[in-house]
């Protein structure tokens, strides 16, 4: 499986923090702000491929495109960053030693901190 930074992704997750679409939450949280899978589908039959791929920092090009398989690490739940996804994200990365996705949650993160300063 070849998994890598998807940056269009990490940009608009970016722009997100910044314009303040972000909600401050811990870890644990994820299982629960997570997008279920009925929403998943819901967001794709409403805005697309290309939109569900801006709310997933890794892309598997292995994966058939315009399918769940070819999105990894979501961050969010299709209107806001949650500091949850993204730290979820980062153990994942880490965990699967994808360094080039790790790196990018990392700077997320700490952007959403210094929110918070």
């Amino acid at each position: 499986m070849t998994t890598r930074l998807n940056q269009h992704s990490c940009d608009f997750a970016q722009d997100r923090i910044k314009d303040g679409k972000v909600v401050h939450d811990e870890r644990d949280d994820w299982s629960e702000h997570q997008p279920s899978t009925r929403q998943e589908n819901r967001f794709i039959e409403a805005n697309g491929w290309d939109e569900y791929a801006n709310w997933h920092l890794g892309i598997d090009d292995e994966a058939s495109e315009h399918t769940k398989a070819r999105y990894k690490y979501p961050y969010g739940d299709f209107r806001q960053v949650h500091r949850c996804g993204v730290l979820a994200a980062e153990v994942r990365a880490g965990r699967n030693k994808h360094a080039d996705i790790e790196n990018a949650t990392i700077r997320l993160r700490d952007m959403i901190d210094e929110l918070d300063r």
